[in-house]
């Protein structure tokens, strides 16, 4: 299984990156190869400066070893060994009417002293965080989603929307990070749905990735926009920041496991703004998204 997923995910960034470069048609993701002294490494890339993606990356990482005693104390083990692989990406366009984009699949085995195979399970997901509302994308990007969850079981749309709009919340904020998407975790094989069943539902949701996000930015990549529109954009960004150093179990999971900086780090945008007490204008474009991330809404 491990080595099968590993495959895909490679597979699957050679995918992403090229169909991004092709839309950005100015900058090139550069590759950055490296290991994890303990055992294992990754394959980062990054797009910078472009036309459409002022940052982003989508970064493979297959890691092993003796899990930390953090993560030991966190899954109640002793002794454990893991392997744990995945691809991350986050898209940070230039345009403030492009939404950012955020998406993980993982895969996580735990050993015995033995050797042995004592747990394993997939998650993952995909999540939109758009500056400016625009209904017909959120229902499409949800729409994506929806298609995909269908194909493998009519009760994982509901539920993994569900637990998206609970997981990207900012809680000291009171509001959600995005408009949201599919989230799942600790998927494991059950008497109904084999590892082999979730590891065809977790490729066809990374498949349906590109399906979900570049129509939208193809569609809203050129529309003008004012230094005012740029301003809230690098003011929401902020609250990404927050969620992202404050409680991303994927952030937390990296620094607690000795993790390369450099790539954790990726999904922090290059230009972000704190303006004390700062609220949008009543009536405004910007007014109509904070109510949609106070209250999570059903697109679909």
């Amino acid at each position: 299984m491990k080595d099968s997923f590993y495959q895909y995910i490679q597979d699957l960034q050679d995918t992403i990156t090229s169909k991004l470069e092709s839309i950005d048609g100015k900058a090139r993701f550069e590759e950055d190869l490296w290991e994890r002294p303990e055992g294992g490494g990754g394959r980062t890339r990054v797009i910078q400066n472009g036309n459409v993606f002022e940052k982003g990356g989508v970064n493979i990482s297959a890691v092993h070893g003796k899990l930390p005693e953090s993560m030991q104390t966190y899954f109640g083990v002793k002794d454990a060994d893991f392997f744990a692989c995945g691809l991350s990406l986050v898209l940070h366009p230039k345009n403030p009417f492009v939404p950012t984009v955020h998406a993980n699949w993982r895969y996580f085995e735990m050993y015995n002293q033995q050797g042995e195979i004592v747990d394993q399970w997939f998650g993952g997901g995909q999540d939109l965080t758009p500056y400016y509302l625009f209904e017909e994308d959120a229902k499409h990007f949800h729409k994506v989603c929806k298609t995909a969850c269908d194909k493998h079981h009519t009760e994982f749309y509901n539920t993994y929307k569900k637990r998206c709009d609970e997981y990207f919340w900012n809680t000291h904020r009171n509001e959600a990070r995005g408009i949201g998407g599919l989230f799942f975790d600790y998927c494991k094989a059950k008497d109904d749905f084999s590892m082999k069943d979730w590891y065809n539902f977790v490729t066809e949701v990374g498949d349906s990735f590109l399906e979900a996000y570049t129509p939208i930015v193809e569609k809203r990549k050129d529309l003008p926009y004012t230094e005012a529109n740029r301003n809230w954009q690098e003011i929401r960004r902020g609250r990404y920041v927050e969620f992202n150093l404050v409680h991303d179990k994927g952030t937390l999971f990296g620094l607690k496991t000795n993790g390369r900086i450099e790539s954790i780090l990726m999904s922090l945008p290059p230009y972000v703004q704190w303006k004390y007490d700062h609220q949008p204008e009543t009536g405004s474009d910007e007014e109509k998204l904070i109510k949609v991330l106070k209250k999570p809404k059903d697109w679909v």
